[in-house]
Protein backbone atom coordinates (compact mmCIF):
# COMPACT_ATOMS: atom_id res chain seq x y z
CA UNK A 1 0.00 0.00 0.00
CA UNK A 2 1.58 3.25 -1.15
CA UNK A 3 0.76 6.30 0.89
CA UNK A 4 1.48 9.90 0.02
CA UNK A 5 1.56 12.53 2.77
CA UNK A 6 0.85 16.18 1.98
CA UNK A 7 1.09 19.01 4.49
CA UNK A 8 -0.18 22.50 3.79
CA UNK A 9 -1.37 25.68 5.48
CA UNK A 10 -4.88 26.48 4.22
CA UNK A 11 -7.52 29.11 4.90
CA UNK A 12 -9.99 27.46 7.28
CA UNK A 13 -13.15 26.44 5.45
CA UNK A 14 -11.91 28.06 2.25
CA UNK A 15 -9.29 25.76 0.72
CA UNK A 16 -9.27 25.64 -3.06
CA UNK A 17 -7.91 23.48 -5.85
CA UNK A 18 -5.31 26.17 -6.52
CA UNK A 19 -1.93 26.34 -4.78
CA UNK A 20 -0.77 25.06 -2.36
CA UNK A 21 -3.01 21.97 -2.65
CA UNK A 22 -3.99 21.60 -6.30
CA UNK A 23 -0.51 21.10 -7.75
CA UNK A 24 0.26 18.49 -5.10
CA UNK A 25 -3.06 16.61 -5.41
CA UNK A 26 -3.52 16.58 -9.19
CA UNK A 27 -0.80 14.04 -10.02
CA UNK A 28 -2.13 11.59 -7.40
CA UNK A 29 -5.32 10.86 -9.35
CA UNK A 30 -7.75 11.59 -6.50
CA UNK A 31 -11.08 13.38 -6.80
CA UNK A 32 -9.63 16.82 -6.03
CA UNK A 33 -13.04 18.49 -5.77
CA UNK A 34 -14.29 16.01 -3.17
CA UNK A 35 -11.03 16.14 -1.23
CA UNK A 36 -11.12 19.97 -1.13
CA UNK A 37 -14.77 19.79 0.05
CA UNK A 38 -13.71 17.38 2.82
CA UNK A 39 -10.84 19.69 3.86
CA UNK A 40 -13.22 22.67 4.00
CA UNK A 41 -15.69 20.67 6.08
CA UNK A 42 -12.90 19.63 8.48
CA UNK A 43 -11.57 23.19 8.82
CA UNK A 44 -14.86 25.15 8.87
CA UNK A 45 -14.47 25.94 12.59
CA UNK A 46 -11.29 27.85 11.75
CA UNK A 47 -12.82 30.13 9.11
CA UNK A 48 -10.72 33.23 8.61
CA UNK A 49 -7.61 31.57 10.08
CA UNK A 50 -4.77 29.78 8.35
CA UNK A 51 -4.69 26.24 9.67
CA UNK A 52 -2.24 23.38 9.04
CA UNK A 53 -3.66 20.23 7.47
CA UNK A 54 -2.09 16.89 6.78
CA UNK A 55 -3.59 14.67 4.11
CA UNK A 56 -2.56 11.04 3.84
CA UNK A 57 -3.59 9.58 0.50
CA UNK A 58 -3.61 5.87 -0.33
CA UNK A 59 -2.45 6.05 -3.94
CA UNK A 60 -3.86 2.60 -4.75
CA UNK A 61 -7.41 3.00 -3.40
CA UNK A 62 -7.49 6.81 -3.90
CA UNK A 63 -8.84 7.25 -0.35
CA UNK A 64 -7.59 9.82 2.13
CA UNK A 65 -7.44 10.85 5.75
CA UNK A 66 -7.34 14.49 6.81
CA UNK A 67 -5.78 15.67 10.06
CA UNK A 68 -6.33 19.28 11.05
CA UNK A 69 -3.60 20.80 13.19
CA UNK A 70 -3.76 23.69 15.59
CA UNK A 71 -3.60 27.11 13.91
CA UNK A 72 -0.47 29.15 14.60
CA UNK A 73 -0.66 31.26 17.77
CA UNK A 74 -0.28 34.41 15.70
CA UNK A 75 -3.35 33.54 13.62
CA UNK A 76 -5.44 32.99 16.74
CA UNK A 77 -4.31 36.34 18.11
CA UNK A 78 -5.07 38.13 14.85
CA UNK A 79 -8.55 36.61 14.70
CA UNK A 80 -9.33 37.52 18.34
CA UNK A 81 -8.13 41.08 17.83
CA UNK A 82 -9.57 41.57 14.34
CA UNK A 83 -6.14 42.09 12.77
CA UNK A 84 -5.01 41.19 9.27
CA UNK A 85 -1.39 40.88 10.36
CA UNK A 86 1.08 41.93 13.02
CA UNK A 87 3.47 44.85 13.02
CA UNK A 88 6.50 44.19 10.87
CA UNK A 89 8.79 46.30 13.02
CA UNK A 90 7.44 45.93 16.53
CA UNK A 91 9.81 46.85 19.37
CA UNK A 92 12.81 47.15 17.05
CA UNK A 93 13.21 50.58 15.53
CA UNK A 94 11.82 52.89 18.16
CA UNK A 95 11.56 51.18 21.51
CA UNK A 96 9.89 54.23 23.08
CA UNK A 97 7.11 54.28 20.47
CA UNK A 98 6.87 50.80 18.96
CA UNK A 99 4.72 50.04 15.92
CA UNK A 100 1.76 48.44 17.69
CA UNK A 101 -0.61 46.25 15.68
CA UNK A 102 -3.16 45.72 18.45
CA UNK A 103 -3.81 45.30 22.15
CA UNK A 104 -4.92 42.08 23.86
CA UNK A 105 -6.52 41.51 27.23
CA UNK A 106 -5.12 39.04 29.73
CA UNK A 107 -8.25 36.93 29.19
CA UNK A 108 -7.57 36.64 25.44
CA UNK A 109 -3.97 35.59 26.14
CA UNK A 110 -5.11 32.89 28.60
CA UNK A 111 -7.86 31.68 26.21
CA UNK A 112 -5.35 31.21 23.38
CA UNK A 113 -2.83 29.59 25.73
CA UNK A 114 -5.47 27.01 26.73
CA UNK A 115 -6.22 26.28 23.06
CA UNK A 116 -2.52 25.87 22.23
CA UNK A 117 -1.26 24.02 25.34
CA UNK A 118 -1.34 20.54 23.81
CA UNK A 119 0.43 21.53 20.59
CA UNK A 120 3.01 23.51 22.60
CA UNK A 121 3.90 20.35 24.46
CA UNK A 122 3.44 21.82 27.92
CA UNK A 123 1.18 20.87 30.80
CA UNK A 124 1.73 24.24 32.46
CA UNK A 125 -0.77 26.96 31.59
CA UNK A 126 1.74 29.51 32.92
CA UNK A 127 4.34 28.36 30.35
CA UNK A 128 1.73 28.38 27.57
CA UNK A 129 0.76 31.96 28.50
CA UNK A 130 4.41 33.01 28.37
CA UNK A 131 4.70 31.40 24.93
CA UNK A 132 1.65 33.37 23.68
CA UNK A 133 3.16 36.54 25.14
CA UNK A 134 6.31 35.83 23.12
CA UNK A 135 4.18 35.72 19.98
CA UNK A 136 2.59 39.04 21.02
CA UNK A 137 6.07 40.54 21.26
CA UNK A 138 6.97 39.35 17.75
CA UNK A 139 3.68 40.56 16.27
CA UNK A 140 3.66 43.98 17.93
CA UNK A 141 0.67 43.25 20.14
CA UNK A 142 0.56 44.93 23.53
CA UNK A 143 -1.15 43.36 26.53
CA UNK A 144 -3.48 45.81 28.22
CA UNK A 145 -1.26 48.61 26.93
CA UNK A 146 2.01 47.06 28.11
CA UNK A 147 5.00 45.59 26.33
CA UNK A 148 4.56 41.77 26.41
CA UNK A 149 7.93 41.50 28.20
CA UNK A 150 6.38 43.40 31.13
CA UNK A 151 3.41 41.02 31.06
CA UNK A 152 5.79 38.04 31.16
CA UNK A 153 7.42 39.51 34.28
CA UNK A 154 3.95 39.87 35.83
CA UNK A 155 3.21 36.21 35.06
CA UNK A 156 6.51 35.17 36.67
CA UNK A 157 5.74 37.32 39.72
CA UNK A 158 2.35 35.64 40.16
CA UNK A 159 0.17 38.63 39.18
CA UNK A 160 -1.80 36.45 36.73
CA UNK A 161 -2.24 33.47 39.06
CA UNK A 162 -6.00 34.03 39.53
CA UNK A 163 -6.50 33.78 35.75
CA UNK A 164 -4.32 30.68 35.50
CA UNK A 165 -6.41 28.46 37.79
Amino acid sequence: MAKEKIQALVDGGRASAGPPLGPKLGPLGVNVGQLIADINKATKDFEGIKVPVEIVIDTETKTWEITVGSPPTSQLLFKELGLQKGSGSAWRENKDKPAVAGDASKEVIVKIAKLKMESMGTKSLKNAVKNVLGTCLSAGITVEGKNPKEAQKEVDAGAWDDLLK
